[in-house]
Parts: C-alpha cells; structure tokens; sequence
C-alpha cells in the first residue's frame, strides 16, 4: 500500500515541508485550545468554569461583523455585545500556512448515500487504484470491483456493502487525482470526509493503514446494519425555509410514531448540510409522517436518501461499542496533515484524540455545514483554496464549487 500510504508525504514540502506542517497544526491547536494534559491542568487553576463558559458563548455566537455604524443613518445600529467583546471566527480552527491560498488544496471525501452501479469502473485504468480493489477483495472475501461496476444495486445499498465500496473507490479516485494532478497532493493543507469519508480521510493523512481502514469499515458496516434492522428507520433530504417548522415537524412526526405503537420513535436532524438544508432520519413511521404533511410544515422538498437505517440518530448506539471495540485494538498514528471531525468541525489534535471522538460520530449529527464554515471562512478579499472530491458522485456540489 506504499501508493496510498505515501499520499501525503509527497512535497507539500514545496509549501510547508512534513515537519513545517505539524508544526503548523501543533500552533494551531494551541490557538484552538487544545491543549496537552499538563497545560490543561494549569488552565483549570488560572480560569474559573464561568469564564470558559462565557469565552464558549461569545465564540460560538453570530458575528455581526458589520454592527460598526458607517454612516449617520446607521447610528442606530447597536451590538449585543459589551464593547471590546471579541466576535467569532470560525477559521481560526483551520490550519491557514502562510502562502497564497489559491496555491493550496483542500480535499474531501463522500459518505454512504453516494453509491451506484458502475462506480469505480472508469478508475482500473490506474494500477494503484486495481491493486486497492484486489487487497480489499481479499480482506473482504468477496469481489468488491464486480460489485462495483454491476450490482445488483439492492445488495450495493447495504449497508455492510456500501461503505467498503465507497471507501476503496473514494481512495481509488485519490490515485487518480494523484497520477493526473499531483501537486493537488503535495499541496493539500487540509481533509475532511461526510461521515464514512471521515475514515478516508484519516486514510489519506495516514492515521490508520488502508488495511486496517478495510476492515474496521467492515465492522462498521455491520454494526450499522445490525442495529438499523433492530430499529427500522429511513432518512430523508429536507429543503426549507426561513418560516418552515422543521423543529416542530420531527416533534410531531416521533408523536405520531409513538401513537402507532412504535418501540423507541425518533425524529430528528441526523445531518447539517447547508442552510436550510438538512438531513432528517428517525423512524420509517416518522419519516413518512413528515413525507406526508410537509405541506402543513412549509417544507420545501423532500427526498429519500439510499440507505438502510437511520444512521446518526440514538437508534445506531449498538453499533458503536463494536465499533469503539474494533478501533482500540488497531494502532494509530498522528495526522501529517489537518483532518476535521465530523463530530465539532475542528481539527483532530492527535491519534488519542482520534481514537475518543470517531465512535460518537455514528451517533451524533454530522457537522458538515459548520465544518465548512470552518474551513473556508474568510475575509471578502482573501482567497480560497482549491477544492476537490474523491469519491463516486458530486454529493458537495450542491453545497461548494469543487474541482471536478
């Protein structure tokens, strides 16, 4: 696996250097607060929880960059916050290296839902990304490609099924990427992935071996499939607006779940996309609730997604002491280049921190919009940096311009 292993050690040298970037992403984790063990001890003697609760607060709160009267029709204007207050600003939890960002990379991986008959097909071209296919084949014990390229799509949709072979052909896209455009290797500053993709992702920042990866995704899968037919749920893509009641609809449609007799009902934002977008899962009783009364709810447009459970939502929780099981027992390494959890939006501060936060994503919303905040806010005029996506379809494409 030297091909993928050695993705990121590649000359982001020409920017950074390997040691030049760690020891960007070790200052910017001592800017974002995170701290080793001993620092933290003499935080907690230095500042009161009142205080931290309160730097927690205005952090997190609106900006209101522009509360700054700047002409006299405007002196009404008023800021909520006590002068002096400082305002937030997400992109100090982004790994920002001193160079021209229009120099830079940003790459990010899809999660389950992507999937369809024929992914993978137009990437054996490649040798690198053929010997993927085979070792995972081999961990896997079936022919991941053939299931790739012809289905059936009821058994591809699976969940056990699915996220090996999103996971490979994402990787599998990434050697493309690097044969045809290897300086968007060599200059990548940061990675993220939606949900499975958090796992490619600390692939390519070569945390875990593409082994290990393979076969944890395996347990993964499984679990998750497990517990999805323990619990019988759906997920759905909700479009809305400003005076939509999606609060209120997922409040109704678990009530109604509960008045059918439903063991358990949940109804809730299982994925934050983009504003006013968001990903719903809960009960199938529920779900269809909401498919049917969006009317009522003013909810713009509704969608299935492709999947067999409802994944981030209180139902998947069996399935995450398997998982947290199978990962203690494989070894981790430190990222060599920023990778973002799904779970805050921040940046992994080390493999221990890896090994804690991965598990809770199976269960929490995926904080993709606030991830994306992170990554990308900025001044109007500073450039952003190049983005791409590995992986089977252009799920981000409706939420970022991303390189093709």
């Amino acid at each position: 696996m030297a091909s993928v292993l050695s993705l990121a050690r590649s000359p982001l040298g020409r920017l950074l250097g390997a040691a030049g970037r760690r020891e960007q992403i070790r200052r910017l984790r001592g800017n974002s607060g995170a701290a080793s063990s001993d620092s933290k001890e003499n935080d907690s003697t230095q500042e009161s929880t009142g205080e931290r609760d309160v730097k927690r607060l205005l952090e997190e709160a609106a900006s209101f960059e522009d509360d700054v009267p700047k002409k006299g029709d405007e002196a009404w204007a008023t800021s909520p916050y006590p002068k002096g207050a400082v305002v937030r600003n997400q992109g100090l939890h982004s790994l920002r290296p001193l160079v021209d960002p229009k120099e830079t990379s940003v790459i990010l991986f899809p999660g389950q839902g992507t999937q369809y008959v024929g992914m993978g097909k137009d990437l054996t071209r490649f040798p690198a990304a053929r010997y993927l296919f085979k070792e995972a084949s081999q961990i896997l014990g079936y022919d991941l490609l053939k299931l790739c390229k012809e289905g059936p799509s009821q058994k591809l949709n699976r969940t056990e099924f699915a996220q090996p072979a999103i996971l490979v052909c994402s990787l599998a896209a990434l050697e493309m990427l690097k044969e045809e455009r290897p300086s968007v290797i060599e200059n990548c500053i940061a990675t993220a992935g939606f949900s499975l993709g958090e796992l490619t992702a600390l692939v390519f920042a070569e945390v875990l071996s593409f082994a290990k990866a393979v076969k944890l995704v395996k347990i993964r899968g499984e679990a998750m499939q497990a517990a999805a037919e323990m619990y019988k749920g759906a997920m759905v893509t909700v479009l809305y607006g400003p005076d939509s009641q999606l609060g209120f609809a997922c409040k109704r449609a678990k009530e109604h779940a509960a008045s059918l007799g439903v063991e358990e009902p949940y109804c809730g934002i299982a994925n934050y996309l983009f504003p006013h977008c968001k990903i719903v899962a809960g009960s199938e009783e529920a779900i269809k609730f909401l498919e049917d009364n969006k009317t009522e709810f003013k909810l713009k447009r509704l969608k299935r997604l492709p999947v067999s459970g409802a994944f981030h939502t209180p139902h998947m929780a069996p399935a995450v002491h398997v998982f947290r099981k199978a990962l203690n027992k494989v070894p981790l390494q430190d990222p060599v280049l920023a990778v973002h959890s799904n779970y805050d939006g921040k940046i992994y501060k080390g493999a221990e921190h890896v090994r804690r936060q991965l598990p809770k994503q199976i269960l929490a919303p995926v904080k993709w919009e606030q991830t994306l905040h992170i990554l990308y806010e900025r001044p109007a005029d500073v450039d952003f940096p190049n983005t791409f996506e590995c992986g089977p379809g252009t799920k981000f494409r409706s939420s970022a311009q991303l390189e093709s």
